[in-house]
């Protein structure tokens, strides 16, 4: 009985030790906490994405200033009886120039805002314009003016109505919210189909290395060869697993936006990127090849390193974390534009393909994309150049290259269980 124990405390201690003394370890135990920050991450460049609709969101009186303290106070007085959820955007008062109309016009169509509603004109017949028929501000507006005269009114006269004259504005004005919404969608798009099809890299290495077919391959062609083939293979694959769902996509679209919520598919319906749909989808196109070139070549090189199935899946999952960083910052910049927080994730390579593909949402300009392409092809070119010698170093060292030396693992050897015996 005290042999068998021996033996069974020589094989646990083996077993407790190979697993704890490994970076493999530190990885496992360290997990969950990176997770949580990087999801955290990705959450707030969600929250990004919808807060900087909300905040450029804004609904404008055009009135002197002696009306000013007037309508304010009205407006205080409806939205203290209102819950916050369903109060209308932040009101700002802008002074009246020499044509009123034409002043109003240029608010609406204002780019940097989503202006909801204007008001202008006498508060008993104001005039107000409005984004669309959908919107509730325009009828805020108007039942503003009808307090407003009420609160000045005396006597009497304190049930007179406003009889507003209802302007909606034309659609081809760009909304800030749907150019948001279209960015975000066009990040959480590129960022899935990249990480989704360019890990299965690591299942076929695991596969291969368990089948013993990486020796075959590299005993009948040169490793760059393998190396090139298996990273066009997998990208042959995206392409047809886009061109399946891009189908699919195009006969449910218009069925899923006209089942949404009316707000949010009124913007997209009027929302274009700004440099135009062609070159929008084709930019997008560009950017997931580097992006998938870039995180395939990584997956083959480094998972190329592992011993065994267990190494290579650990060893994808610091490339994930990275890459859900990286989406943090790519949304946060697809709710921000022009900003440093946009210029960084434009520059990081791994994020540069996410950052840009939002930039072409918001910016006309061209040159950003062809000079953001270079400098991703560049990084393309300098992945796929140490992956290659990873590559080379990792199928022709048996034990899985510099990461089994990097554990320092050595073989379970009968002696120890001798020893224990002894």
């Amino acid at each position: 009985m005290n042999q068998n124990i021996r033996q069974a405390l020589v094989v646990a201690r083996r077993d407790f030790l190979a697993i704890v003394m490994t970076p493999t370890f530190l990885l496992f135990l360290l997990a969950p906490l990176l997770m949580v920050a990087f999801g955290g991450l990705g959450g707030m460049g969600a929250a990004a994405v919808a807060d900087g609709s909300s905040a450029k969101d804004r609904i404008i009186i055009i009135a002197p200033a002696d009306a000013v303290a007037a309508y304010r106070a009205a407006d205080k007085m409806m939205r203290d009886g209102m819950i916050e959820e369903i109060q209308p955007p932040a009101l700002h008062f802008v002074m009246p120039g020499a044509d009123v109309p034409a002043q109003a016009k240029r608010l609406m169509l204002d780019k940097d805002y989503d202006t909801r509603a204007i008001l202008y004109g006498d508060p008993a017949r104001p005039v107000i314009i409005k984004a669309s028929d959908k919107t509730v501000s325009g009828p805020y507006l108007a039942n503003l003016a009808t307090q407003t005269l009420r609160s000045a009114a005396l006597g009497d006269r304190a049930d007179m109505a406003a009889n507003p004259t209802f302007i909606v504005a034309k659609q081809e004005q760009d909304s800030r919210m749907g150019r948001n919404l279209l960015a975000f969608v066009a990040v959480i798009t590129l960022f899935m189909l990249t990480l989704i099809l360019a890990s299965q890299s690591v299942g076929m290495m695991a596969e291969e290395k368990a089948n013993k077919v990486i020796e075959i391959l590299a005993a009948a062609a040169p490793l760059e060869s393998v190396f090139f083939g298996k990273l066009l293979g997998m990208l042959g694959v995206a392409f047809l697993f886009i061109a399946f769902w891009a189908g699919i996509g195009a006969m449910a679209l218009p069925q899923l936006i006209g089942a949404a919520d009316p707000n949010i598919a009124s913007a997209l319906a009027v929302v274009a990127p700004a440099i135009g749909w062609p070159l929008f989808g084709l930019s997008c196109f560009v950017y997931f090849i580097l992006a998938f070139l870039i995180l395939g070549a990584l997956f083959l090189g480094i998972g190329s390193q592992a011993a065994t199935i267990r190494e290579i899946q650990m060893l994808s999952l610091p490339i994930t974390l990275v890459q859900m960083a990286m989406f943090g910052l790519a949304t946060a910049a697809a709710a921000a534009p022009a900003t440093l927080v946009a210029r960084i994730a434009e520059i990081i390579p791994f994020s540069s393909p996410l950052a840009m593909a939002a930039h072409g949402v918001h910016d006309a300009a061209l040159w950003p994309h062809l000079a953001a392409i270079l400098w991703q092809s560049a990084w393309v070119a300098l992945v796929i150049w140490l992956s290659v010698r990873m590559f080379r170093a990792g199928v022709l060292k048996s034990g899985g290259g510099w990461w089994s030396k990097l554990t320092g693992r050595r073989k379970f050897r009968a002696e120890d269980l001798e020893e224990a015996v002894v």
